[in-house]
């Protein structure tokens, strides 16, 4: 019998992550973690911390991106653009910027109202974990919904180039920590003048832009209300420790 690795319920300190899938891609490094449960992965044993929740947690160049813990800020990104929309408004479409580890994919495919549901995810092993790994537990009847489709590829390039210029109803975005941490230097240029611009070319006349973020932003507000967009506001959702989570949201006019 393989030896039985100490955990916390054996040490009584914290466990620490379990790296399950390590990619290097042409944006730096993304890597798979996993906390609690029995060990998953090439190389594991199989032994974990009894009755310990399963948490995920996906790392992009050393710096921590989400988790599968809670989920309540990224399923509001998707009920807030849905309730920010013009009322009457018939199967609605929408895009999301990052997959993730699925909670916002996963609550507009639970949501009937939502016609079109276009995914934009940049890393292929994200989109691997979700297909064919452990994240398939969070979206899998989502990606198996017909209204439902990802799309490879780097979310601001298909934002300025894609050739079709889809119009959605709702861009909900969530590839960053935020407006202010962006996880790589050329992410930024979605929140500038340009990109903002970018996004509101892509909105059906009222559609809504939202936009989470770990903290709140009063620059981007403004950044918003200078490229034109209408009814800007936040919403929080209060976290254990820090500031709270936010959605930023906008409107184009219609």
């Amino acid at each position: 019998m393989a030896p039985v690795t100490p955990t916390q319920a054996t040490t009584g300190l914290p466990e620490a992550p379990r790296t399950l899938d390590r990619r290097e891609g042409p944006h730096g490094e993304v890597v798979l973690r996993q906390r609690g449960g029995p060990l998953e992965g090439p190389g594991t044993d199989g032994h974990g911390t009894p009755g310990a929740p399963v948490v995920y947690e996906i790392i992009a160049n050393g710096c921590f991106l989400m988790d599968t813990s809670d989920g309540r800020s990224e399923r509001l990104l998707i009920d807030a653009a849905l309730a920010a929309l013009p009322p009457g408004r018939a199967r609605p479409s929408v895009l999301i910027g990052g997959l993730g580890v699925g909670f916002s994919l996963a609550r507009a495919a639970g949501q009937p109202r939502w016609g079109r549901i276009v995914v934009v995810e940049r890393e292929e092993a994200v989109i691997d974990w979700h297909r064919t790994g452990p994240l398939s537990a969070v979206s899998a009847a989502a990606l198996a919904d017909p209204r439902s489709e990802i799309l490879h590829t780097d979310l601001v390039a298909h934002l300025r180039t894609d050739a079709d210029q889809v119009a959605y109803d709702a861009l909900c975005l969530d590839i960053d920590n935020g407006p202010d941490w962006t996880v790589t230097d050329d992410n930024g240029s979605l929140y500038s003048p340009t990109g903002l611009a970018a996004c509101r070319d892509r909105l059906t006349p009222g559609g809504v832009l939202a936009v989470w973020s770990a903290q709140p932003s009063p620059a981007f507000e403004e950044a918003l209300r200078n490229a034109g967009f209408s009814g800007v506001h936040t919403e929080e959702i209060p976290v254990v420790r820090g500031v709270p989570d936010v959605v930023h949201l906008a409107r184009k006019g219609a």
